[in-house]
């Protein structure tokens, strides 16, 4: 039962992991490129869609890391899960004072109505989601060498 808790979490922590990797490094860059407003229109449906599914994805995945470190309290590597349940409440909290507030204001926005320091909001929103990206990576390196 452990084993199956265990490689669940894993891909689900690293499915999290490559979509949020992909946002950072893959799709903002490519809507960044579109002509005219496309970008901004595109960055504010994808703030839409992903602010409603990666809120429910990380507190599963925390939810799921907690009970691995529940189940698995006497095994190897336990120091490794609860460590990469810390780094996962980290980016919890981080996605909640930093990045949701933007979000929450930059998926309202259209070519009309979008406030004048838009680039610079996207561009601190970019720059909060790396460091993000950076942790639940660091969460997720943890769990797999946890399995180890």
């Amino acid at each position: 039962m452990l084993d199956s808790l265990q490689v669940i979490t894993t891909v689900v922590v690293g499915v999290m992991v490559g979509v949020e990797f992909a946002v950072a490094f893959v799709l903002n860059r490519i809507l960044d490129a579109l002509p005219g407003d496309s970008g901004q229109s595109g960055r504010a449906h994808g703030g839409r869609m992903l602010g409603a599914v990666m809120p429910v994805w990380y507190i599963a995945s925390l939810v799921l890391v907690a009970v691995w470190a529940v189940a698995g309290w006497d095994h190897d590597g336990i120091g490794l899960v609860i460590t990469a349940g810390a780094l996962l409440i980290l980016s919890v909290v981080m996605s909640v004072l930093l990045l949701v507030p933007i979000n929450n204001r930059s998926k309202t926005w259209t070519p009309d109505n979008r406030p004048a320091d838009w680039k610079q909001q996207m561009n601190r929103w970019d720059r909060f989601h790396y460091v993000r990206v950076a942790v639940i990576i660091a969460a997720f390196a943890l769990l797999v060498a946890a399995l180890t």
